[in-house]
């Protein structure tokens, strides 16, 4: 028998650090297809469709700046509406990565137990199908951006705003780490699921979308900066509006923490993968 040429290749058990990145490539048609899956079933049968993508940023912002413009919290001299919806597009993504891929294995039991395909696929197609999300209210921040410029307000962009691609990158890869670690937990501790969504609300006071850090008090300015998302923010804000906190230490350690996260999920879901249909 001719063994040169061959589709499948069965070996034994592989070690915890053999990720399969090749075949992840080799099925990256599947990718799109799920990326359109998830974009299709979530709009399908909605009135809106699509423009739910603009609805929860705008009423966000609204409501952030109602309840936060009373209470007199300080934007940086940015328009409230602008400053707020900065910060909610860069959480809204991070958070979409978090939530979703953290319950990936419960959500595709069915399929995952079926069929042969590289695990990896599902969380990436994830962050994959909310970058087209993020992709149209960042349009939309864009367009807030030229009207507040053409009546006069007094924000100025900068070189910082080439570390864009940079800073998506941290916030799918940070949303995308974390969100495997507690899918893989999730396999064993169903109440974690329950916590998630509530523990990223929580997560989001404690990071610069509602306050800047340079009005953070300083006992609770720690806390803060240890929130590797405040960075993240401050230098989207920063880039595109001139106004807001960015040190290269910052940015150097919230990388640190992200590529760490991301290395420590990869690895962590690709252990849980093997057997998790045992226990899902």
């Amino acid at each position: 028998m001719d063994h040169a040429n061959h589709d499948w290749e069965i070996k034994p058990q592989r070690s915890l650090f053999e990720l399969k990145l090749k075949d992840t490539w080799e099925y990256r048609d599947l990718l799109w297809l799920l990326v359109r899956r998830d974009f299709v079933s979530f709009y399908k049968q909605t009135i809106l469709g699509p423009l739910w993508f603009f609805v929860q940023p705008i009423f966000t912002t609204i409501i952030f700046t109602f309840i936060f413009g009373i209470a007199g919290i300080s934007t940086e001299g940015v328009p409230g509406p602008l400053f707020y919806l900065a910060g909610i597009t860069a959480w809204n993504y991070f958070a979409d990565c978090l939530t979703k891929t953290s319950t990936v294995f419960k959500d595709n039991a069915g399929i995952f137990g079926k069929v042969y395909f590289p695990r990896l696929i599902m969380p990436l197609s994830i962050v994959v199908s909310n970058l087209v999300r993020f992709g149209v209210q960042f349009l939309l921040f864009l367009v807030f951006m030229g009207y507040y410029w053409l009546n006069g307000a007094q924000f100025q962009p900068n070189s910082y705003v080439l570390l864009f691609p940079i800073v998506v990158l941290l916030m799918a890869a940070f949303g995308l780490g974390a969100g495997m670690i507690i899918s893989a937990l999730t396999t064993k501790y169903r109440d974690l699921a329950f916590l998630v969504t509530f523990g990223v609300q929580l997560l989001m006071y404690a990071s610069a979308v509602i306050m800047p850090l340079s009005a953070t008090p300083a006992e609770y300015k720690w806390i803060i900066q240890a929130n590797p998302m405040t960075t993240i923010i401050e230098t989207f804000r920063y880039g595109f509006l001139g106004k807001g906190t960015f040190t290269w230490t910052a940015f150097a350690y919230t990388t640190a923490v992200v590529l760490i996260t991301l290395a420590v999920g990869t690895v962590i879901f690709n252990k849980v993968e093997k057997d998790f249909v045992d226990t899902v």
